[in-house]
């Protein structure tokens, strides 16, 4: 008899494969949901788009004005061109091609959207309108006669005086805000400008003394600040009309005023009328009108939708686009100074734009309102639908207090 140690033990094998696996978890677990949901790449879509559309909408004013800058910048360059041909253009001829031109498109507008009174302007504003194009002229006219006497670098710095004293001025008659930080962003632009222009009164004149005698050269200075002036008195005029005028209102007494004013120069000084004898020649003067009149549009829509101080803040950018397109076109390569200064420039822009906070009282008229009435005015609309009453718009205490300010 075996032990009962030493008794076989079958083996039970099973008579097929069942590697099912059974459900080890109980009825309360759950299952993790990997699925990704295809609608949340459309709300973060969506989320940057309402950001940006924010921030346009804040910034509009100073967006436009910056867009102005760089149509001004691709007029400077046809001028340098014309300026550099066997015959040159004369600078009042220029002006009275480049504010010929825009006369005509701003009445031809007003005609055509049946504005009322396009050549004499709405009542009320009438005398904002000729202050404005007297001032604009003189701004316009000093900067060009300066530069007889003047270094394009010299220039350029007394004319980036405009914004500080475009801000002050705001300030001043119309009562406007005007915080630190603007002021702050407004000297370190004037900073970054100086770095890039280099003034040889600051920096010294890197091909010797200059030739200009030092009366001349303090006539000219003097001319210079006028034109500061002049500009600053424009850039406020537009701020004090504000919405009370259509823009083509503001274009078409500067051009007016501008084309006059050249003219009689002309005929005084003597000088003689060039003829364009080629096509190139006649195309860059038709580049020269066509793109001022769209640069001066932009510019007067961002000053009537936005604060003196902030608006004049995007005039810096001028000479960033300047500086962009001289390389482009005439291959001059940006020191390490004007990097620098550009740098400066942009930072101080961005600190301008991305500060600002939304007004309350703005933002409940919205809400009653539908969006702000501003940016349906001017060139959106006719002036039946667009042209807003002192006591409709939410500006109207601004435009009010400033009209009897500046006149």
């Amino acid at each position: 008899m075996p032990s009962e140690s030493r008794r076989p033990y079958l083996a039970l094998t099973p008579n097929q494969a069942d590697f099912d696996l059974q459900e080890p978890f109980n009825e309360t677990t759950t299952s993790i949901n990997t699925t990704v949901d295809p609608a949340e790449p459309r709300h973060k879509l969506q989320s940057a788009l309402d950001n940006a559309k924010d921030f346009v909408s804040l910034n509009a004013g100073l967006l436009l004005v910056t867009s102005a800058q760089a149509v001004f910048s691709l007029i400077n360059v046809a001028v340098k061109t014309l300026q550099n041909l066997q015959e040159p253009v004369s600078t009042l001829e220029l002006i009275i091609v480049r504010m010929g031109i825009t006369y005509i498109c701003s009445v031809a507008y007003m005609c055509v959207t049946s504005v009322p009174h396009p050549f004499v302007g709405p009542e009320g504003v009438r005398m904002l309108l000729v202050f404005r194009g007297i001032t604009g002229f003189i701004g316009l006219s000093a900067t060009y006669f300066s530069l007889q006497y003047l270094s394009l670098s010299d220039v350029t710095v007394l004319s980036f005086l405009v914004p500080m004293c475009t801000a002050i001025s705001g300030s001043f008659f119309l009562k406007e805000t005007f915080t630190r930080r603007e002021a702050l962003a407004g000297l370190c632009s004037l900073f970054g400008v100086v770095l890039i222009a280099r003034p040889d009164f600051l920096f010294g004149s890197p091909t010797g003394p200059s030739a200009v005698e030092e009366k001349h050269r303090m006539m000219a200075i003097g001319i210079s600040l006028g034109g500061v002036v002049g500009s600053t008195g424009a850039m406020t005029s537009i701020r004090a009309i504000g919405q009370r005028a259509h823009p083509m209102h503001l274009l078409a007494f500067f051009s007016l005023l501008s084309v006059v004013a050249a003219s009689i120069l002309m005929a005084i000084l003597r000088q003689p009328v060039m003829i364009p004898t080629r096509a190139a020649w006649l195309g860059l003067l038709a580049v020269i009108g066509i793109l001022g009149f769209g640069s001066q549009i932009l510019l007067t829509m961002g000053f009537q939708r936005e604060t003196a101080g902030r608006a004049s803040m995007a005039l810096y950018t001028q000479i960033i686009f300047a500086s962009i397109l001289e390389r482009i076109f005439f291959h001059t390569t940006p020191t390490l100074l004007s990097l620098l200064g550009t740098a400066i420039i942009i930072s101080a822009a961005l600190y301008v734009a991305l500060t600002k906070k939304k007004n309350p009282d703005a933002e409940k008229y919205r809400e009653v309102h539908g969006e702000d009435i501003a940016l349906e005015e001017g060139l959106l609309h006719s002036s039946k639908e667009g042209v807003v009453s002192d006591s409709e718009s939410p500006r109207s205490s601004l435009g009010a207090d400033s009209q009897s300010e500046v006149d």
